[in-house]
């Protein structure tokens, strides 16, 4: 009996560690746009465990859905860096138009999208063969961000230079709609069920919550100084928006549409994103050129990470 124990635990073995190999931290990745750098964070000990060297000014950054490959705009030389996650190395450069900033995939990861400000539209770029396929021209100025709904039927995309959301229908391949928001929408988030979206407008400041349905703005929310990015809770409950003048992240509870808590980060809080469980949420400060890592349970900030020089985004996987 205690040799066939013995050998009931060796062979068990290999399936064990295969499934601790599964339940792997996720890694954050952190484009700093002055350093012409990627930085790569375990999420797990929050330690920096890589810099990626990109050169140029990398900004808008996306992970494809089965966590193989980075995506990263380059307003140096206009192109869509892809890095091997493997690697960790840069394996292709995709030709965009001028400018490229904000980088969206669809959710089944059929679409590359990435915003270009000084060409006014969406480059959509075919996510098999990774090649450029059409552009949709905004009717707002300066597009920053271009984000999927949930069902990828939709792709909101915001504009520095406006005061409206462009709506791009993407069955059509044209925009269809604009919503009226206040000036210079940023940051955008959608619900996981995709009933609604919630916008950062910057110079408004103010977080507008979007029935995704009717395209119609629900709430209107007072939010910090220089609200921009947005980050939404895989349960839906919770989002949360960076106010870049004001050095803090203010949570928003969805049911009620308005802010339950204000969490102080580091200088010029931009973009952000959370860990797959939710747990932590990651803001990259682009004057402090840190990280901060944010326990989301206890709303509290946990540590700041160093990284590079101007800091833009995060995404995790």
């Amino acid at each position: 009996m205690k040799h066939f124990a013995s050998l009931s635990a060796l062979l068990a073995l290999p399936l064990l560690l295969a499934a601790h190999a599964t339940q792997a931290a996720p890694f954050a990745y952190v484009p700093n746009e002055r350093s012409g750098s990627v930085t790569v964070i375990d999420c797990e000990t929050d330690a920096v465990v890589d810099t990626i060297v990109t050169g140029g000014k990398p900004r808008g950054v996306a992970i494809d859905p089965q966590g193989k490959a980075l995506f990263v705009s380059e307003q140096g030389s206009n192109a869509l860096l892809v890095i091997d996650l493997a690697t960790r190395k840069i394996s292709e450069r995709i030709a965009l138009q001028e400018s490229p900033e904000g980088v969206g995939l669809s959710p089944n990861g059929d679409w590359i999208v990435a915003a270009s400000e000084v060409a006014n539209s969406v480059n959509f770029i075919d996510g098999a063969t990774r090649t450029p396929a059409y552009s949709v021209v905004t009717r707002g100025k300066n597009p920053e961000h271009a984000v999927f709904s949930p069902d990828g039927k939709w792709l909101f995309v915001s504009a520095e230079d406006a005061d409206t959301l462009d709506i791009v229908d993407v069955a059509a391949r044209k925009q269809i709609d604009a919503v009226k928001l206040g000036m210079r929408p940023r940051g955008i988030g959608f619900l996981p069920d995709g009933s609604k979206a919630y916008v950062a407008a910057e110079l408004a400041g103010k977080v507008y919550a979007i029935d995704v349905a009717t395209h119609a703005v629900r709430a209107v929310i007072p939010a910090g100084a220089f609200p921009n990015g947005v980050a939404v809770h895989p349960d839906g409950k919770t989002v949360y928006v960076s106010n870049g003048k004001d050095g803090s992240v203010s949570v928003i509870d969805t049911a009620q549409d308005r802010i339950v808590a204000t969490i102080p980060v580091g200088k010029r809080p931009w973009n952000m994103a959370l860990t797959p469980d939710g747990g932590k949420l990651y803001v990259a400060n682009g004057r402090s050129n840190a990280v901060t890592v944010i326990d989301t349970a206890s709303r509290t900030p946990l540590r700041d990470i160093a990284v590079g020089e101007l800091p833009w985004g995060v995404a995790i996987k």
